[in-house]
């Protein structure tokens, strides 16, 4: 018997997503944790409002909306990592993702995201987290971005992140009713170790918060986004910031082109420059999985050899792990670590 459209979007299968893109407000200047509050408070405010008239002009069936990378608090540009922990980083349970919870709730949606955020297992540090809110208002995914030249990330801590969380908590798969979801922050897009680690866990749905240029057609980041769906044969949603205001850089350097690109590599909606609900679009999981079970050449999941990788994996060591492991560090390290890292390679005559 043929189900019907209705059918479809009551069970889950086929879905309206929505990648958001909003101007960031920084807390760069803020002069201390009160006031950060207060902006990213209201925030959460306006995007309460904009996400209601959004939902309003595409329909009850929208139930997944994706926000853009640190879209509470920009990014930290001089401050101490203890400084930005303190003034802008959210508490696992705190205020903020109560409030985020509270819109989740309200208008019966998953609502995902990103921010930087402190554990209690690692004080005096922070990571960047990609995080989702089911109807809810219940955290029903939080990744930790793994690759940062700036920021903290679980390797960098990563004996001590696993004993935590474990493998599976370095790489989450949230299993909804509105497929498996996965996220990566920012250019982690570029490194297809991690979305391949999600497909391999089961990931449908990619949710991309990031804070980019945009205007170059051929631009790496572009071009991965649709790698990334091709390869792994999984919806890609990716949510750009608006600009960055209060910041020292120009608000518009960050600002456009936020996407929905599906398991084939397909755009379905993009949107151009400013605050914009544009990039919305059709998320057919019965198509997907339809897909990914049949046989010939374009299902690539099936075709991989993982066990001819593993050795070359297992024998090299690019950048290191564990070199947090004391706790908080100077700025600096990031660099210096990545600059010893070069050197070593080069010797060894791999670059």
């Amino acid at each position: 018997m043929k189900i019907t459209d209705q059918e479809l979007i009551d069970t889950g299968l086929a879905y309206k997503a929505l990648a958001l893109q909003v101007t960031c407000h920084a807390v760069n200047q803020s002069r201390d944790r009160q006031e950060a509050r207060s902006l990213m408070q209201t925030a959460i405010e306006r995007l309460g409002q904009q996400i209601a008239a959004s939902l309003a002009f595409i329909g009850s069936d929208c139930r997944l909306v994706v926000l853009p990378e640190y879209f509470l608090t920009g990014f930290p540009i001089s401050e101490a990592l203890e400084d930005w922990a303190e003034k802008a980083c959210l508490d696992m349970a705190g205020a903020e993702y109560e409030a985020l919870g509270n819109i989740a709730q309200k208008h019966r949606i998953f609502l995902a995201g990103n921010a930087y955020e402190v554990d209690p297992h690692f004080p005096g540090l922070y990571f960047q987290t990609c995080f989702v809110l089911d109807p809810s208002g219940s955290v029903v995914l939080r990744y930790r971005r793994l690759n940062s030249l700036f920021a903290p990330t679980p390797h960098d801590v990563w004996d001590q992140y696993l004993e935590h969380y474990g493998l599976d908590g370095v790489f989450p798969v949230a299993k909804t009713e509105i497929g498996n979801l996965a996220a990566v922050a920012s250019d982690e897009i570029l490194f297809p170790e991690v979305a391949r680690c999600l497909a391999m866990r089961g990931a449908e749905v990619l949710l991309h918060p990031t804070s980019e240029v945009y205007g170059q057609a051929r631009a790496p980041k572009e071009a991965a986004k649709i790698s990334r769906a091709v390869e792994n044969m999984m919806y890609v949603i990716s949510a750009n910031t608006a600009g960055i205001a209060n910041s020292s850089i120009p608000i518009a350097s960050v600002d456009g082109g936020s996407k929905i690109v599906d398991y084939r590599g397909l755009v379905l909606a993009e949107t151009g420059a400013g605050e914009s609900m544009a990039a919305f679009a059709e998320v057919d999981l019965a198509a997907l999985r339809r897909y990914r079970r049949h046989p010939g050449l374009m299902n690539l999941l099936s075709r991989q050899r993982f066990d001819a990788y593993m050795d070359s994996y297992r024998q090299s060591q690019f950048y290191p792990s564990n070199t947090m492991r004391n706790g908080a560090v100077e700025r600096k390290h990031f660099i210096q670590t990545q600059l010893a890292t070069i050197e070593r390679l080069a010797q060894q005559g791999v670059i």
